[in-house]
């Protein structure tokens, strides 16, 4: 029995459909390919702003003719209740809800329409495909976050019975964490490595202290895939000689769909099938293919909250032998995070606060922007921009939830500012270590 597949239709994605429509767009030529995107951009923009009140109000001056007259979209623009950016006949209950992880700093609540996201899912499979991966039948070793609390904790463990895989929590990077890990490899048949980039860079250093090559204890392993986080070519040589497979670089949002993923010949294929990426300059002029700008990308098939020419708040750059068809992703700047050293030894990944800071995270939007640095082993802290200031009862929320996926003894301090410093491609880093 397919499981996975079982699954999503379970929960009203029709997986078999979009796999074949998929498969239809794949078929087409360059020619018909162009006219197909077109077809979609047009039809997306209409559909918002027929149906959607926030959107037709926010893209009041379009001309459906000049599609440099559509406004961009920024994560600012969308931290509002959700209720008030849905399309009309779309709630809360008949549609994918989810939070971005506020690793830009900018989080908030999204939906996709079921059909939109039968239209990820069938994109995923398609590219973890090309390296002989079935989602139904190779199981995988899931180096990500996990609730610490009962009810999350079961209903994620559950998901991976589903989904054939096992989970490795991020939150403790430990040797006995890593050595756990590794017997559990001795006993499972993994076909491949998925998750957050640094931890998985962690256990392969983990590795070579022990002068372990991992296919040497899991022969079944085929490839490991990075998400998430900027993997650097000097930790991708390390993980390719103690993994003894391929390291695949997968570039994603949450919100969107898988953006680009690394092809066969070592390139980083854009999804141009259900998304249509654009590099913008700071005066929003489309930039030819090799130069460096905005990363900004329509979601074509969501109908249920709109996407379209949303900045996800990158900079990168295109070869310049891109197509429409097969855009290649040349360079992708920023996306890293630092690995959380803490008083007893223990480490964490960076993402570790990406779990624990949505529980500032509310539907009111009122905090729009955070970050988190450490200061010194014991301490951190946490300036954010908000309407309100946090109360004292919701700062003691985030110090336990801190306490309760690290470590005891931690003192974390807190500054409501007006405006967070952001780097050079305008994103702000949601962990920074000052520890070096």
């Amino acid at each position: 029995m397919r499981l996975f597949d079982f699954s999503l239709k379970v929960n009203g994605f029709d997986i078999d459909k979009a796999k074949s429509l998929l498969a239809e767009i794949q078929a087409k030529s360059d020619l018909d390919f162009k006219a197909y995107v077109e077809k979609q951009k047009k039809a997306i923009i209409s559909y918002h702003l027929k149906h959607n009140a926030f959107y037709k109000d926010f893209g009041k001056d379009i001309d459906l003719n000049n599609w440099d007259s559509i406004p961009i979209i920024t994560k600012r623009h969308l931290q509002q209740p959700i209720e008030q950016r849905l399309s009309h006949d779309f709630t809360t209950k008949n549609v994918y809800l989810n939070k971005t992880s506020g690793s830009s700093g900018d989080p908030f609540i999204f939906a996709k329409d079921k059909w939109c996201h039968a239209m990820t899912w069938a994109e995923i499979m398609n590219r973890f495909s090309w390296y002989d991966i079935d989602f139904n039948t190779s199981k995988q070793a899931r180096f990500y976050g996990i609730p610490l609390n009962k009810k999350g904790y079961y209903k994620e463990r559950l998901k991976d019975w589903f989904s054939n895989r096992y989970r490795f929590s991020v939150f403790d990077l430990s040797d006995k964490a890593f050595e756990n890990a590794l017997n559990k490899f001795k006993t499972s048949k993994f076909e491949f490595i998925n998750g957050y980039t640094s931890p998985i860079v962690q256990f392969a250093k983990f590795l070579k202290q022990k002068g372990t090559i991992l296919t040497s204890i899991c022969p079944s392993l085929k490839v490991c895939i990075v998400t998430s986080e900027m993997l650097f070519e000097d930790d991708k040589t390390l993980m390719e000689t103690y993994f003894g497979v391929p390291i695949v670089n997968e570039y994603g949002a949450s919100e969107l769909d898988l953006i680009a993923f690394e092809n066969s010949n070592k390139e980083w294929q854009v999804n141009s099938e259900t998304l249509f990426v654009e590099i913008l300059d700071e005066n929003n002029t489309v930039l030819p293919y090799g130069e460096e700008g905005r990363i900004v990308i329509t979601s074509l098939y969501n109908k249920a909250h709109p996407f379209i020419r949303y900045d996800i708040g990158d900079v990168g750059i295109l070869y310049k032998n891109s197509t429409t068809k097969i855009p290649l992703l040349k360079k992708l700047i920023g996306r890293t995070n630092d690995i959380v050293v803490l008083p007893s030894g223990k480490k964490a990944a960076g993402l570790t606060f990406y779990y624990i800071t949505k529980s500032v995270i509310e539907n009111d939007g009122n905090v729009s922007e955070f970050i988190v640095e450490q200061t010194r082993l014991d301490t951190f802290k946490i300036s954010y921009v908000s309407k309100i200031e946090l109360s004292e009862a919701k700062k003691t929320m985030i110090k336990n939830e801190v306490i309760h996926y690290l470590e005891p003894n931690i003192t974390i301090n807190f500054e409501r500012t007006k405006q967070l410093i952001r780097s050079k491609s305008g994103k702000l880093k949601q962990f920074t270590s000052h520890l070096n």
